[in-house]
């Protein structure tokens, strides 16, 4: 499964989900397709490693 991400230069990609949390730490990721819609960077609740206060249900296939 791949998971559809927008970068923070407007580009879009499919990237495998292990690859989200390190996009998302080095802040090149600006949103990214969940099966409920899209997740924006810094307006939705999102986990990554580096997250640990996010305390929803997982989403991803890990």
């Amino acid at each position: 499964m791949l998971i559809r991400v927008m970068y923070s230069d407007g580009r879009f990609d499919m990237i495998k989900p292990n690859m989200l949390d390190n996009l998302l730490d080095k802040q090149r990721v600006t949103s990214f397709k969940r099966s409920s819609g899209w997740a924006v960077v810094g307006r939705d609740p999102i986990r990554s490693s580096g997250r640990s206060n996010y305390h929803g249900t997982e989403r991803r296939l890990v």
